[in-house]
């Protein structure tokens, strides 16, 4: 076994602190393990694998020659709530919990496990594993001709238990290798999420569990007996170490939990470095922005060396700590291949705005994505959704709510019934009663029967300022409805640009329990808003015509000769054009070459889901171009809107108003020109009976005849 000795400001900032807390056996736990088993170069700085050498002390690499091509973008879903329980995702779960106290009421999946115990939790847990995620909705993905992976959340109390999971969780691998099946027999890939980690990495119930909850039944002034509890004002995570809400950083460093998180991306690599359907893994889901940045990179480079020893082939995805910076992200892991980077854009808790405001909002992603690709490299949007407001019930969690939010009035629908049937406890929600405690600082929870879900969008005189929306009643009436147009002129945008410039997405989720297709891809899809079989959809690949600010060119790299030549001759390989010519060339003949290659081939082959990666020899690059003030940026549902009855009207009143002209029109120049037709009607019976008098011009005297009344 080997150590690196080497005296950089990272391995002496973790080696004073260990020994400050005595520790010496942790040291070797934490990162000496991590490099055995693996051949070490000379060099005590360097870690040699198969393909590629890892440079310890800077946290780069060499020889980036990756094990698996990047050529094909993600089109994925999560499986979100089906292995880590999210209560707003699937409420049945939680509804037995209403009208709970301090004493037996669960938020998320700890809780859950500590209140039921591991008796009835896993009873309970089995029974919505079973129907959750089930094989027919893999099957009805895979042939929606839009999904191609699967993004798998899990969590570490899986692989090694603790707490109240202890028994809780037991028989959910045996679910996990059931799915690993199911995709592999589609064609579609995974990929491993840890979404909770001991101690919590963000404090959401998402991680498992609600980190710094307090319940504050006995300081209310309400009513006594009403049951009150706070989170948000006061939310921790405690994974990397002990945080200070005064001064906003972390005074500790949890060693035994970074290290618990290690050996579970040990026993998932152990588990299924030989499955086929295994895209990869991403080593932790969300850490909060207050994450120590310095620590959770030296983590990030640790989990990718356990991976890269026994999985090679696997992609490592990491989160970017909702920091989606170039100067916190760029050069980090350089060279090193198989790794990307995940983001997660959402817009439901942007104010409310213009439908034209999150259409901008959505292709602007394609700049950032791009200047972070040129800067790190492969970017994945790892969650996105089309909700443009924050009303999905317990979105913020468990009968809670940020404060200030929803910003507007949300729909009620009826709840839906139990997807696992009504055994399961506390389901249906009953109809006769109002809504229960406990009580958050915010408010959201079914009521009589409804649960609140997304608003509608309206159709609008304006749409430039939204205040039509804005102002309107959360349920459109029928012929005033426009969400359909609206959701799906958004998902195109979104979708070009989270995937015509990146190396993909997952939409968060693949369905919810209430009905929510800003939510539910699977919804979406039922909707129209998504198209099925959307990865050659032209109407995705222009639809951020108006929005870009640049155009995009796939350009080599112009690093390694090897990997460009590699790639130049997958390009032309896919074409089927002769690619002897290319071993020929050399430094910026080459590279001149092969930027003519790149481009042609992403420009062709983009729709279809190509990335400009060709093994990490090319990237996409932004120059400027200007539109002309005449360009047609917005047609079918980006027009301007009008309710179809006055459309109808307007129409009519235009109809009318001409044949009206135009027969006065006729009528005078016959007048004028025909003295027969102009004597016919001088004698018609309608012109007697409506003309009392007559004029008759003489000169400058005007004399009037009375017509007789006999004639009328």
């Amino acid at each position: 076994m080997k150590f690196t000795t080497a005296a950089t400001a990272d391995g002496l900032r973790l080696l004073t602190s260990l020994l400050v807390i005595g520790s010496a056996a942790s040291m070797s736990s934490y990162r000496e393990r991590r490099l055995a088993n693996v051949t070490v170069a000379p060099e005590n700085d360097n870690t040699q694998f198969h393909h590629f050498l890892a440079h310890n002390m800077t946290r780069t690499c060499s020889a980036d020659n990756h094990a698996t091509p990047f050529n094909n973008q993600i089109r994925g879903v999560n499986l979100g709530s089906w292995m880590v329980l999210e209560p707003w995702i699937t409420p049945s779960m939680f509804y037995q919990f209403l009208g709970g106290d301090e004493t037996n009421t669960a938020m998320d999946m700890y809780s859950f496990c500590e209140i039921l115990g591991p008796e009835e939790g896993n009873k309970q847990l089995r029974r919505h594993w079973d129907t959750w995620v089930t094989e027919e909705l893999i099957e009805e993905l895979a042939q929606s001709g839009a999904v191609n992976s699967l993004r798998l959340p899990v969590g570490d109390w899986m692989y090694k238990p603790y707490g109240p999971y202890i028994g809780c969780t037991d028989g959910a691998l045996d679910y996990v290798d059931d799915l690993l099946d199911w995709a592999h027999a589609r064609g579609l890939t995974v990929l491993f999420d840890i979404h909770g980690v001991k101690g919590s990495q963000n404090g959401f119930d998402n991680s498992g569990q609600s980190q710094d909850f307090e319940w504050t039944s006995a300081l209310n002034t309400e009513p006594a007996g009403l049951v009150t509890f706070q989170h948000w004002g006061i939310r921790s995570a405690a994974w990397m170490g002990e945080f200070d809400r005064e001064t906003i950083e972390y005074t500790s460093t949890n060693y035994e939990n970074i290290e618990h998180a290690l050996e579970t991306i040990q026993e998932i690599v152990n588990m299924y470095k030989g499955h086929p359907a295994v895209l990869g893994l991403e080593p932790v889901n969300e850490p909060w922005q207050y994450t120590p940045i310095d620590e959770l990179k030296q983590y990030y480079w640790e989990g990718y060396l356990i991976v890269k020893k026994d999985a090679p082939y696997w992609k490592y995805i990491m989160h970017d700590s909702f920091r989606f910076d170039v100067g916190i992200w760029g050069g980090f892991m350089a060279g090193c291949p198989d790794r990307a980077l995940d983001t997660h854009i959402y817009q439901a808790w942007q104010d409310p705005a213009s439908r034209i405001s999150f259409y901008n909002n959505a292709c602007a992603q394609k700049s950032a994505i791009a200047k972070m690709e040129a800067a790190f490299g492969p970017v994945i949007v790892g969650e996105w959704s089309l909700a443009t407001d924050n009303c999905a019930m317990w979105l913020n969690g468990f009968n809670d709510n940020l404060s200030g939010f929803p910003r507007l009035p949300c729909k009620f629908v009826k709840c839906a019934d139990p997807y696992m049937g009504t055994e399961q406890p506390g389901t249906p929600v009953d109809p006769g009663k109002p809504m229960q405690g406990p009580y958050g600082t915010g408010m959201s929870g079914p009521s009589f029967g409804l649960c609140p879900v997304d608003r509608d969008w309206m159709k609008e005189r304006n749409i430039e300022t939204g205040t039509d929306w804005m102002r309107a009643p959360p349920e459109a009436p029928r012929h005033l409805d426009a969400t359909d147009e609206v959701m799906t002129a958004l998902a195109r945008k979104k979708i070009s640009a989270f995937s015509g410039i990146g190396h993909g997405f997952y939409f968060w989720n693949f369905r919810t329990e209430l009905d929510e297709p800003q939510w539910s891809y699977m919804l979406a899809l039922e909707r129209g808003w998504i198209s099925k079989g959307n990865l050659n959809d032209d109407r995705i690949l222009h639809a951020c015509h108006k929005e870009d600010e640049g155009l995009f060119v796939c350009m080599s790299t112009r690093q390694t000769e090897s990997a460009t030549k590699g790639g130049m001759k997958y390009a032309l390989g896919v074409d089927g054009v002769n690619s002897t010519y290319v071993d020929s060339l050399s430094g910026d003949a080459l590279f001149d070459a092969a930027d003519i290659v790149f481009s042609k081939f992403w420009e062709d082959h983009k729709g279809e889901g190509a990335t400009c990666d060709f093994g990490g020899a090319a990237q996409l690059q932004e120059f400027n171009k200007t539109y002309d003030d005449d360009d047609d940026y917005y047609k079918d549902d980006d027009a301007h809107y009008f309710t179809k009855e006055e459309a109808r009207t307007s129409l009519l009143i235009l109809t009318t108003f001409g044949i009206l002209v135009g027969s006065c029109f006729g009528f005078l120049m016959a007048m004028a020109f025909n003295e027969k037709f102009s004597n016919k009607v001088s004698r018609s019976s309608v012109v007697r009976r409506v003309t009392r008098r007559f004029t008759s011009h003489s000169g400058s005297n005007v004399r009037y005849t009375e017509i007789p009344e006999h004639q009328y």
